[in-house]
Order: C-alpha cells, then sequence, then structure tokens
C-alpha cells in the first residue's frame, strides 16, 4: 500500500468516526472524544435561545429516574461504550468490561491505564438536568440524555475531578485545564439546547464569557 493511499485511506476513517459520533465494537477505530460539539459561533447562538429561568427545586430528584447504564448492544453498556470510544489501545473481555487500555482526561489532562479511575461524566450533570427541565420528562428521556451518545453529553474523565464537578453548572465549576474550557463550554450548550433545558442567569453570564473568548 502506498503512503498516499495509506493517508487517504486514514482520513477517510477518521472522518466518518467525527461523523457518525459512535462506536462500532468491531474492531475499528474509536474516535478518542465525544460527538464534536457546534462551533462556538453556533454555541453563542444556541446559548440565546435556552431559556434562561431559575433552577427548579430538587424535590423529588434520584439518578434511578435516569436509567443507566443501558445496554448498548453486543454484550456492552454504555459506560463500557465511552471507556472504549474515549480511550487508546482499549482491550475488552467476553463481557465488555475494559482490561486495559489508556485513557487522558480532557479535564486534567491526566493520563490513567486502569478503568477503574475512569468516571464516564453526564456532562450535563443528572441533577442539572432535572432542576433544568427534566423533572417534567418522561422516564424514557430522560434515559436517553442519560445514555446519549450522539451529542457531547458523555466523556470519560479522572473519577475525582468528575467528584469535585459534583452537579455544579459553569458558573460554579469548570475543567481544571484551562485550554479545555471553550469545548466544554460548547458541549454543555449543545446538550441543554437540544434537549430543551433552561439555564439560570450566572450560568448562562458564565457560558457566555466563554464563549466570547473562544
Amino acid at each position: 500500500m502506498s503512503k498516499v493511499y495509506a493517508r487517504r485511506v486514514s482520513i477517510a476513517a477518521g472522518s466518518a468516526a467525527a461523523l457518525f459520533g459512535t462506536l462500532v465494537l468491531s474492531g475499528q477505530s474509536a474516535q478518542a472524544a465525544p460527538p464534536s460539539p457546534p462551533s462556538a459561533a453556533t454555541a453563542r447562538t444556541y446559548l440565546a435561545q435556552i431559556k434562561q429561568q431559575p433552577e427548579g427545586p430538587q424535590d423529588g430528584y434520584s439518578r434511578a429516574k435516569f436509567p443507566h447504564w443501558i445496554d448498548q448492544g453486543k454484550n456492552c453498556n454504555t459506560r463500557e461504550v465511552v471507556l472504549k470510544r474515549d480511550g487508546k489501545n482499549v482491550h475488552q473481555d467476553g463481557s465488555c468490561a475494559a482490561v486495559s487500555g489508556t485513557w487522558v482526561s480532557p479535564y486534567d489532562g491526566a493520563t490513567w491505564t486502569k478503568a477503574s479511575d475512569i468516571d464516564i461524566d453526564h456532562v450535563v450533570p443528572l441533577s442539572e438536568a432535572w432542576k433544568s427541565g427534566a423533572a417534567k420528562w418522561t422516564t424514557a428521556r430522560r434515559q436517553a440524555l442519560a445514555n446519549d451518545l450522539t451529542h457531547s453529553q458523555l466523556i470519560a474523565v479522572t473519577d475525582n475531578v468528575n467528584q469535585e464537578k459534583g452537579d455544579k453548572d459553569p458558573a460554579k465549576w469548570l475543567p481544571p485545564k484551562t485550554s479545555y474550557r471553550c469545548q466544554y463550554a460548547r458541549m454543555w450548550v449543545w446538550v441543554k439546547h437540544e434537549y430543551g433545558m433552561t439555564a439560570d442567569s450566572a450560568e448562562k453570564a458564565a457560558l457566555k464569557k466563554i464563549l466570547d473568548r473562544c
């Protein structure tokens, strides 16, 4: 195979992965990232369209109302799909559990070689979603958000960093790696816009500040 042909094949494969944003568990290359969010300019437009409203109450919330991790086929659940997608050289056993691989957490830049050190973060936390409109959704819609592989809602990150984030919105928490904050804001806005969630004034102001600097 010529170098030029090989390069064309490589580019085509990468483009396909970026386009579909999903993992095919058949040995094909993983895209090693969530689906790409809209540009900063588009995100600013989406942010302006998100209804500004104070957060609703936490009353009635539980993670059980956002069923996850669900079966994604081939004996794999959502967590294992994201671990495979976001890692490099990830090997899975017969139960689809990741037994080896390398993960670089975009939130802090840390590198890990054990899946147990990795959390799958809901970019828009489930509790935040509940207070931003999901309390009124059907269970099926909440399940779709909690297992969304189509938008930039799920990402493999350092477990301790994810725990520090908790259910905070961008007015209260941002990734320690400052160079990732623009990407994070674009991801957050895309998910909230796509699901018709609301945002409070401090949250919108923080997001606007970040996006204006992207």
